[in-house]
């Protein structure tokens, strides 16, 4: 073990010593990506820094496309288009200095000289930025008699070591009290219940309960990257990726805690290749607090095609595989194979998931997406039996439309997502599409259809209003029998039909949400949020109704809003 230890270090240092410049990345944030998705839109032309549908986006390549859309002078900016650009701008200054101010209003002389920072460090061989994480919500809800809240505080950190060896991390100390609809998928996100209580949150883990119903927990995430030659980014450690263009993901989101991984993006050109192996837990059924929890893995890779100047075209392949000994196999770590064919070279039974995901740009003001799934692909099963239980597959289609009928600065989005029941799911937790009891694409996991309507409408610089509604079918396993919908389950464990399945089978589950949110941005980075929603969940099981209304009023600092919509 000493000797791959030393084995690998002389590696990495080998490697820097001929790495060339590179960044870090700009952290997962709907509101934030959103600016630079319409930008993308409205400069009719696909950046030639990144691509749009894998996130997050390196801080430099972000720079790349401001700067092009500056020099270009036929895009027609409004002074509300100008204030974003800046502000996108100040938030990497490191990778735009000469065209960044210095703050007019400074703490101490030496806090706050850039409004994106309170301190930093730069010279020819040292590049810091330190930043404070706050956040704070009070609130109300219809069906609690407690207050809502939420307090975080934190701090965020990234730098360059030499200018080639780029680190990040971040990390809070949060408690609060969710609404009811957040507490009941906190306690019921699977039925495989455990000897004490189990307690998740939407993207955390390690979470502990404070009094009822409150949550306690701390967020961590950290990285180093670098690039050993120019094409090619390397990026280790505990972050979460996202790939898509949409509000959700059927490929690979967000909405699971972070992970350990190892990514290496190669972009050549119009092509971008993303390798990502990753570590994740299986939280196994009777384990102790004191227990190891299992380890899986994650082997993906994605091909990334720009065909033209406002088309991209995406294929995606994943195996999620894990081992009684916990041992990662290392066929897996070939970066340019078929995953298939390894399953099935190897003899084993893991996950292996095909799908492909495309975006078209058009007419400067929309911007088509699209992404479909296929989990464990079966000609038999797809073709050969109506509403076979093996047909698993998820699909999403969406639109977005900037400056919507010519009101500047309005932007209308409209998604369906669906996935057919038992996908994601396999025979053992060690291959279903879960990374510690979260699902690693879609909230809603299976057997299910969702449609969800998004306005951001930016009146002024500073007020953001975001509207959004959402309608969803989902089937439950509430009589026991297994229709597909929890993929925590195996999918051979009390399985009703192998045929005639379809979406929303079981105990059928709607939900309406309604959700209006106001932000106002004081200083760079800081928020005043109020929020107003109403979600109502209907069924033919009477216990499983709920009307929620609920109210609260939050500011934040260096933190993306937690929406919790679903």
């Amino acid at each position: 073990m000493q000797f791959r230890l030393y084995v690998t270090l002389i590696y990495c240092f080998v490697v820097l010593q001929s790495a060339v410049g590179q960044s870090q990345y700009a952290p997962l944030n709907d509101d934030y990506y959103h600016l630079i998705d319409r930008l993308e839109i409205r400069r009719g032309k696909l950046s030639e820094d990144f691509h749009i549908g894998v996130k997050p986006f390196e801080r430099k390549a972000i720079i790349g496309l401001l700067d092009s859309i500056m020099a270009d002078r036929t895009m027609p900016l409004n002074d509300t288009d100008f204030f974003n650009i800046e502000y996108l701008r100040q938030d990497s200054w490191e990778w735009s200095a000469d065209r960044t101010p210095m703050s007019q209003k400074r703490l101490l002389k030496r806090f706050y000289q850039k409004p994106s920072d309170f301190y930093y460090v730069q010279n020819k061989n040292f590049d810091l930025h330190l930043s404070p994480v706050t956040h704070l919500i009070l609130g109300t809800e219809n069906s609690s008699k407690d207050y809502l809240w939420l307090t975080a505080r934190g701090v965020e950190l990234r730098g360059l070591i030499g200018k080639k060896l780029g680190f990040y991390t971040y990390v809070t100390d949060t408690q609060g009290m969710f609404g009811k609809y957040v507490r009941d998928y906190t306690l019921n996100v699977r039925e495989i219940y455990l000897n004490y209580p189990l307690y998740v949150v939407p993207g955390e883990s390690l979470v502990k309960s404070v009094r009822t119903y409150g949550v306690d927990f701390i967020s961590a995430r950290g990285y180093i990257t670098f690039n050993p030659i120019k094409q090619i980014n390397i990026q280790f450690g505990h972050d979460r990726n996202f790939i898509g263009s949409g509000f959700r993901s059927m490929l690979l989101s967000d909405w699971s805690s972070p992970y350990l991984f190892l990514k290496m993006t190669t972009q050549l050109g119009r092509f971008q290749y993303t390798n990502l192996w990753a570590n994740m837990l299986y939280n196994q059924p009777g384990r102790s607090p004191d227990e190891p929890i299992n380890k899986k893995y994650a082997a993906i890779h994605h091909l990334s095609m720009n065909l033209g100047k406002n088309f991209s075209l995406g294929i995606f392949e994943a195996e999620i595989f894990g081992r009684e000994n916990g041992g990662f196999d290392l066929n897996y770590l070939n970066p340019i194979i078929f995953y298939r064919y390894l399953e099935t070279y190897l003899g084993s039974a893991d996950n292996a998931m095909l799908g492909f995901d495309v975006r078209w740009n058009f007419l400067k003001r929309f911007g088509f997406y699209s992404q479909f799934m296929l989990d464990e692909f079966k000609t038999s099963e797809y073709f050969g039996k109506k509403g076979s239980w093996g047909k698993k597959f998820g699909f999403q289609a969406g639109l977005k439309y900037v400056d919507a009928f010519g009101v500047k600065n309005l932007d209308l989005q409209t998604e369906l997502n669906l996935a057919r029941p038992y996908t994601y799911s396999h025979k053992s937790g060690f291959n279903n599409y879960v990374h510690f009891d979260l699902p690693l694409a879609h909230p809603l996991a299976a057997n299910f259809w969702e449609v969800v309507g998004i306005a951001r409408y930016q009146p002024t610089r500073r007020l953001t209003v975001y509207g959004t509604l959402v309608k969803a079918k989902k089937g439950l396993d509430v009589d026991g029998r297994n229709w597909g919908a929890n993929i925590w389950r195996s999918y051979e464990d009390n399985r009703p039909r192998d045929t005639g399945n379809f979406i929303g089978q079981g105990t059928p589950v709607e939900t309406t949400f309604a959700d209006l949110r106001m932000s106002y941005m004081l200083k760079h980075n800081l928020f005043i949020d109020g929020r107003f929603f109403v979600r109502r969940q209907e069924s033919t099981y009477e216990p499983l109704n709920m009307n929620t209304t609920s109210a609260t009023f939050g500011i934040r600092f260096n933190i993306p809003y937690r929406q919790q919509i679903f």
